[in-house]
């Protein structure tokens, strides 16, 4: 009989090992991790262990004589590779979201470590966002020419030991990224952004880098915008971990870890109603734009507490990240001129009465129930004539960037 893999099964970190006969093998999986000691039956009527949650990830990975995981390893070492090469397989359980529990792969392979994500959906609101994410992560990947967002590698469905139905899908996993959050400082007590470092430590990032994340995290989605047809990714959370942050000699590192929806900002209706040509286009971008520069502001404090609304550094950051993702857009056929250039007069003709008008409007047709909107209506006067100010500097340099960053 050919070897197989040996699994280990873990919590978060290699120093929590589970065993199957601990305590934690037959205690059911947290809720989410707001609700960390509530537990799924309890909304959902859906209950499932430790135990048969690390099974299910076992069956999923050597379903087929480990088809999905062995292709996964020879597309990333690009080389053919079958199941009797791969030695252990550590699931790793990381963390407990709204819609997924992902895992950790560590798959061990002559000698290294091979790290994928393993998206576990035990819901029925997971496993229908589940499907809709592998789909859309595959378009984005083919589609674009960037790797901001994760590979997907294959999925499936598992049935548990408690007869429950589990999809899964398994990922890229973006090495050394960390989740970050707006937290307080206890030295100054002012709110600053804290990076979730599991290896290292918790710690404090510096104006300077914290800048640079809104900048990536602004051209990431600015890249991943159709300017034609007016689809984008949204929504996107900074409270869900939605991005992650990795320092290599101090220097920041963006990428987003999922992508829930790829639709048009507009419904077709809409669209039909007005001349689609370059006007559209552009006044499509400018809503894509301001609605970036509010949501971009909003996080929850410590990543589970309350709502709360990021430093000014955030606009800075997001008007350079978004006009640079711009930069790297194709010609546009009904543009007379390169998108930045056209959109940067578009934007200049606007004035702080006319910015105001349609964030108002903007914000009058969100979801009057999200928690955040009360955030942003007693944030956005200011958040407008702050953004209008930039603008108004950043004009004397130019707003298209004449070289940009890479990430």
């Amino acid at each position: 009989m050919p070897n197989t893999p040996r699994f280990n099964y873990f919590l978060a970190s290699k120093k929590d090992p589970v065993q199957k006969d601990s305590q934690v093998w037959s205690t059911p999986l947290p809720l989410n991790r707001h609700q960390a000691e509530e537990q799924l039956r309890v909304e959902t009527g859906i209950s499932i262990s430790h135990g048969d949650y690390f099974f299910a990830a076992r069956d999923f990975l050597n379903k087929n004589s480990f088809e999905i995981v062995t292709r996964a390893i020879s597309q990333r070492l690009y080389r053919n590779i079958n199941a009797e090469e791969i030695k252990e397989i550590n699931i790793c359980l990381e963390k407990h979201g709204e819609f997924y529990h992902p895992a950790r792969i560590e798959t061990v392979i002559d000698g290294k470590e091979i790290l994928f994500v393993l998206n576990v959906a035990i819901s029925n609101a997971g496993n229908e966002s589940m499907q809709t994410e592998y789909r859309l992560l595959q378009k984005l990947n083919r589609e674009f020419p960037f790797s901001f967002i994760p590979e997907a590698y294959g999925q499936g469905q598992i049935c548990s030991k408690s007869n429950l139905q589990i999809r899964m899908f398994l990922g890229e996993w973006f090495e050394g990224f960390n989740e970050f959050h707006i937290s307080k400082d206890p030295i100054d007590k002012k709110n600053r952004i804290n990076v979730w470092d599991p290896e290292k430590g918790n710690f404090f990032l510096t104006a300077e880098q914290t800048l640079e994340i809104y900048r990536q995290a602004a051209m990431i989605l600015t890249c991943y915008y159709n300017v034609e047809t007016l689809e984008q990714i949204y929504p996107w959370h900074h409270a869900a971990g939605d991005f992650v942050i990795k320092l290599i000699n101090d220097k920041v590192n963006v990428r987003l870890v999922t992508v829930r929806q790829y639709a048009s900002m507009f419904k077709k209706n809409e669209i039909e109603d007005q001349n689609q040509g370059a006007d559209l286009i552009l006044e499509a971008l400018l809503v894509f734009f301001l609605n970036l520069s509010i949501r971009m502001r909003l996080d929850r404090l410590g990543g589970v507490g309350e709502i709360v609304w990021s430093d000014d550094l955030a606009v800075e950051g997001t008007l350079k990240g978004f006009f640079e993702g711009l930069a790297l857009k194709p010609p546009i056929d009904l543009l007379p001129l390169p998108l930045v250039d056209c959109f940067q007069k578009h934007l200049l003709s606007c004035s702080q009465a006319d910015l105001i008008d349609l964030s108002q409007a903007m914000v009058n047709a969100y979801n009057p129930q999200a928690p955040e909107v009360p955030v942003i209506k007693q944030n956005l006067q200011s958040h407008v004539m702050i953004l209008y100010n930039a603008i108004k500097m950043a004009e004397k340099s130019g707003l298209a960037p004449e070289t940009h960053h890479t990430i």
